[in-house]
């Protein structure tokens, strides 16, 4: 052994040494072995911020095992990730192992494959400090700002919360949304829906309301509506015009990290922590049937759209032999990447385009890991495909002066939708079939009908509406995430209710007192700044102390600002109020935020101390016993349903109580399922079930 290469994660281990000659070990260092001291703040402030790095205690045996290794070896290589992250990391284990940062013993590897690490192995490197310092950046300013602002919070709200830059945006984010949702006011308007059918015609279409007398049709009264309905009673309708065209549609660029996300989600419902790690694993290897360890997707954290021209010629020969010549692109398609990305890595894509996801799920991967492999592939290749190309029709229908409006398609060339199509992506009119329609034809109207309708307020953030969020003003990179939505939600700012995340009473106030004290650490447009600027740094164009005076000045300021408005001053999170009364004194108890979450309260404290857990009826009656379902949670967060006199009666499941009944023996029907599922009942011998959508 004459060569060490370290790189961050066990798993990686494998892989790496499946393509290296018995001349290399590899050892990896778990992530980082340095960090700023957790006791105390860490950065000196008087000596130009100078940040004080101490080996992590934990990670002693590790720092041991590797030092012993490199002094063996004659060439040490730092194999962190291709990242700000990893290179900080390479940085670490030089500091500790004494390297010299003029030697090229950086290697990176952007997918985990043969020609992946051939390709890193072959061009080492000197450590990039302009990375190295952005990354230093980052950290020093978020430690600065969590040290200095946490205390405050402790002393005005709760002990135990925490502050950060790009966290304390987020919340803001989402009370913002809840506090447009509490203002919205909704206005009653009307529309009128009509379907007709033409000669030769099997199935009548849908038409809706377009004008009136020439003027687009504004309804908000019922008493509007049965004026124009009243207007047509009798009338003879007409196609008074048709339209004919060609539509090309483009397919998705391949997957960046937000994007990724973001599909997942709609998808997979994945959550964002949940998709990373599986991405992750992708990227370090899996084992495949007859190749051993391999990675299959590249680097996960980019925003970049870019590929290689290998990765395309890769894509095109299994499209070519697969699908036909046809369905590659005259020019190759071409995807613009935003102007703020880090265009330092690919798109998100398999490295192995011929790996198709049945193959891989032959290989026996997990049930998530086949999804997100099969989300990522499909994209990519869909991504390299030609135009979908769409017959459109969009036609009038007149008469007495009213205008109703039909459209519809029908596929000329399927392209890329043969393989994929973004979940988004939904036609409007794509149930109409108007072949055969023609100019100056009458029209059978087979059904009019005035319909009401309420504007809605807008819709709580998802995480994958958060992440697109983060993506479109620029808050975040895409290595900050997850971390952040982590950390939120952890902090009991935020909480989910199904897929949408809504702030908490803690949130809430935390958010006020930030908002009123610290508006600037609170401003996306700041926060996208101060990314910005870390951008400066890790291109050479800045430097990174210069960053953090330019940020500490103003924040001092704003901090002793709110120590002098504050002093003497707390400030109490209101209570949720409930409608069950204590059993023990008979006063209302309340909901209460303690430090293992949400718990029920006497409002009588101090002289009645009763305390009980949040329990959720959902209406839903145990097949059982007869009980109440109530909606639980796993060790590790996941949702369940189980009766309320658990552990008397064991009844669980997975399945959703519905507020509907079985038609056989009146208990409880449950969803079994996504949206293509089932409704069925638990009742031992009854055996009901139907499909959603019957």
């Amino acid at each position: 052994m004459s060569n060490l290469i370290i790189v961050e994660s066990p798993t990686k281990v494998k892989t790496i040494k499946r393509y290296l000659s018995g001349d290399y070990e590899v050892v990896a260092s778990k992530g980082h072995l340095r960090d700023l001291p957790k006791s105390k703040l860490g950065v000196d402030i008087e000596n130009d911020f100078e940040p004080h790095y101490i080996n992590i205690k934990d990670k002693e045996a590790t720092i041991k095992e590797i030092t012993k290794l490199a002094k063996k070896c004659e060439h040490v290589y730092l194999a962190g990730d291709p990242d700000r992250e990893g290179e900080a990391i390479s940085w670490h284990l030089a500091q500790i192992l004494g390297l010299d940062l003029n030697d090229k013993n950086r290697v990176t590897f952007k997918e985990l494959t043969a020609t992946g690490i051939k390709a890193g192995m072959s061009a080492p490197r000197q450590i990039d400090m302009n990375l190295v310092d952005a990354q230093q950046a980052r950290r020093v300013l978020d430690r600065i700002v969590g040290y200095k602002l946490s205390p405050f919070l402790w002393r005005k709200i709760r002990r135990g919360l925490s502050a950060g830059r790009v966290q304390s945006v987020a919340v803001k984010m989402i009370c913002d949304r809840e506090e447009e949702i509490r203002k919205f006011v909704s206005t009653e308007y009307w529309s009128i829906d009509a379907k007709f059918r033409t000669e030769g015609m099997k199935k009548p279409f849908s038409a809706k309301l377009e004008t009136v007398d020439g003027k687009k049709a504004e309804l908000s009264s019922k008493e509007q509506t049965d004026g124009v309905l009243s207007r047509l009673e009798g009338a003879a309708f007409t196609v008074s015009n048709v339209k004919k065209s060609v539509r090309r549609k483009s397919p998705a660029a391949p997957f960046t990290t937000s994007t990724l996300q973001q599909e997942a989600s709609k998808r997979l419902s994945f959550q964002a922590r949940r998709t990373m790690k599986v991405a992750q694993e992708l990227y370090e290897g899996v084992d495949i049937k007859d190749m051993g360890p391999v990675g299959l997707i590249t680097y996960m954290r980019t925003d970049s759209q870019r590929i290689s021209d290998e990765a395309r010629n890769q894509a095109y020969d299994y499209i070519r032999q697969k699908y036909g010549e046809q369905y590659i692109p005259d020019t190759p398609n071409k995807y613009k990447t935003k102007g703020n990305a880090q265009d330092a890595h690919e798109a998100i894509r398999p490295t192995h385009p011929e790996l198709t996801p049945d193959k891989v799920k032959l290989s026996g991967v997990s049930s998530d890991q086949y999804k997100l492999y099969k989300l990522i592939w499909e994209r990519f290749m869909a991504s390299q495909m030609a135009k979908c190309q769409m017959n459109t029709i969009s036609a009038d229908i007149e008469a007495n002066g009213c205008i109703f409006k039909a459209s519809g398609y029908s596929i000329k060339f399927d392209g890329f939708t043969v393989l994929y199509e973004e979940t988004s992506d939904e036609e409007s009119g794509s149930k109409n079939d108007l072949t055969g329609i023609e100019k100056g034809t009458p029209a059978e109207l087979a059904e009019l009908e005035g319909n009401q309708h309420f504007t809605q307020p807008p819709p709580r953030y998802t995480e994958a509406a958060l992440v697109k969020a983060f993506e479109e003003t620029g808050i975040g990179r895409p290595s900050t995430y997850v971390p952040t939505i982590t950390t939120i939600l952890a902090r009991n700012y935020v909480e989910r209710d199904g897929k949408q995340l809504k702030p908490t009473s803690l949130g809430e106030v935390t958010n006020q007192l930030m908002s009123e004290h610290f508006d600037k650490i609170v401003d996306v447009k700041f926060t996208a700044t101060m990314e910005s600027d870390l951008d400066k740094v890790e291109n050479g164009e800045m430097q990174w102390k210069d960053t953090i005076k330019e940020f500490y000045g103003d924040f001092e300021k704003e901090l002793d600002e709110a120590e002098k408005a504050m002093e003497g001053k707390r400030v109490k999170v209101p209570d949720e109020e409930t409608d069950q009364i204590c059993e023990v004194c008979g006063k209302p108890m309340v909901i209460k935020l303690g430090r293992f979450g949400k718990f029920l309260a006497c409002t009588g404290f101090p002289e009645c101390t009763n305390t009980k857990p949040v329990v959720h009826d959902t209406g839903g009656t145990c097949p059982f016993c007869g009980g109440r379902v109530l909606l639980k949670k796993s060790k590790k967060g996941k949702k369940y349903f189980g009766c309320e006199k658990n552990p008397d009666c064991r009844f669980m499941t997975w399945d959703e109580p519905q507020a509907e009944k079985c038609p056989n023996c009146g208990s409880t029907l449950f969803r079994k399922g996504g949206k293509s599922g089932k409704l069925v009942c638990h009742k031992e011998g009854c055996g009901y079930e139907r499909d959603l959508n019957t």
